[in-house]
């Protein structure tokens, strides 16, 4: 439901405005849920005179502060993303009159929409809703004068997320194996701090110095002095995509898949954009919506699935790096096992994206979820059947996570997978 702050409900909490004067000096929280890829936008966001500092902290008082601002039944990643941003402005780091926080909005079927409500309502309820809470949303919801952003700059943020991805594709593959204990995450820093020096306000990043610093990081990476000759185990994680990517939402999962000697492999966060173009498109052709939209949406597709490909050709000139699979491959795998009009939350991409690895040789899956989350319980572990009939030799397990689960009991069932993992 579209905010209205003009409402007459008493029950409502009013909107204040991100304005021109406050990017002078506020300092904008953003809720942890990429480290690499939202870590590398905030750098780019800072290029344009945004102060944006990305939240890193975990641990019991996160949840602890969700639970007590928002109702226990409502999802679990609403329920970190408040808690960690609550948490952050009672933690007497900031200012609070010279802080705003950013919250983001898909405009979708899933709940996720509405956590920014929830979030301006836990801000009045501490006494806080002075703070303003900027809107991130490409579909018109709520807009704020003083975060604006440009043609460029949403250029800039594409061509980041891409390179973000591939920093994460490759550094998954070096951390495992890595000699130096800690160079993995040192030149994953070089290559963000790199990246973002290049990524200025003052002018268009072209394609070609794009294309550079792709080179630039297969390059940092590929220097790493790595033992292959270890044997790994390798886990492929999918799920709700805030579970999936966030070490608080799914209790540092990477981590303790690199503890039982495996090497964990996500998909990036490029499927899920390129998911949700696609979206549009079958919009049109299953549901009636405007095919003049769809056909802007496929042409934004076809332009994406172009960089995807230039990247994934540069990888396998390298050599030394596995390559992510082509989105439109992987969308259109996924159509033997799930209709393309099931796409509410992550819907077929997440069955899609198991396809994708068990086909990539990545038998042994995770599936993170929120508990109570119908959509993922319905396109991830409602699938699980159906996809071990056609790959017999899938080995996946379903975690569900919530403030209730207990970690050991997460850890145990991964290890139970792990013991038939080959």
């Amino acid at each position: 439901m579209q905010n209205n702050p003009n409402t007459t409900d008493p029950r409502a909490v009013p909107r204040v405005a991100f304005t021109e004067e406050m990017r002078r000096d506020y300092t904008i929280l953003v809720p942890n849920m990429l480290p690499i890829q939202l870590g590398l936008i905030c750098r780019i966001m800072e290029n344009y005179g945004y102060r944006m500092e990305l939240l890193d902290t975990e641990g019991p008082d996160i949840v602890e502060q969700g639970l007590k601002n928002v109702h226990n039944d409502t999802c679990y990643p609403a329920l970190l993303v408040i808690g960690q941003l609550m948490n952050a402005i009672e933690s007497g780091k900031y200012d609070t009159h010279k802080i705003a926080l950013i919250m983001p909005q898909t405009g979708g079927g899933c709940r996720a929409s509405n956590y920014i409500h929830l979030l301006r309502k836990a801000l009045a309820k501490n006494g806080y809703d002075y703070i303003p809470v900027i809107s991130l949303n490409f579909s018109g919801l709520e807009e704020n004068p003083g975060f604006q952003l440009s043609g460029k700059m949403l250029v800039q943020i594409a061509y980041g997320m891409l390179i973000g991805d591939l920093i994460m594709l490759v550094a998954n593959q070096c951390r495992p194996y890595e000699i130096v204990p800690g160079s993995t995450d040192q030149a994953a820093r070089i290559c963000i701090r790199t990246v973002a020096q290049r990524f200025t306000a003052g002018r268009l990043i072209r394609y070609h110095e794009v294309m550079s610093l792709y080179r630039f990081v297969l390059e940092a990476f590929g220097k790493l002095k790595l033992d292959k000759t270890q044997h790994k185990k390798r886990v492929g994680i999918v799920g709700e995509i805030y579970v999936k990517f966030s070490p608080l939402g799914n209790n540092n999962l990477e981590r303790f898949l690199l503890s039982e000697n495996c090497e964990p492999v996500l998909p990036g966060l490029m499927d899920f954009c390129l998911y949700c173009i696609y979206n549009s498109v079958i919009d049109a052709e299953l549901y009636g919506r405007s095919p003049k939209k769809a056909i802007g949406y496929k042409l934004a597709y076809h332009f994406v699935l172009k960089k995807q490909a230039d990247m994934i050709k540069l990888i396998r000139e390298q050599g030394k790096f596995a390559p992510p699979m082509p989105f439109d491959k992987v969308r259109r795998l996924s159509q033997k096992i799930i209709s393309p009009g099931v796409k509410m939350g992550e819907g077929w991409l997440l069955p899609a994206e198991m396809i994708e690895l068990i086909s990539e040789g990545v038998r042994n899956i995770v599936c993170t979820q929120p508990f109570g989350c119908l959509p993922n319980h319905i396109a991830g572990k409602g699938m699980l059947r159906k996809i071990r009939e056609h790959y017999p030799e899938a080995n996946i397990v379903a975690v569900d996570y919530d403030p209730g689960a207990s970690k050991i009991n997460q850890e145990n069932r991964i290890k139970l997978m792990l013991s038939s993992a080959e």
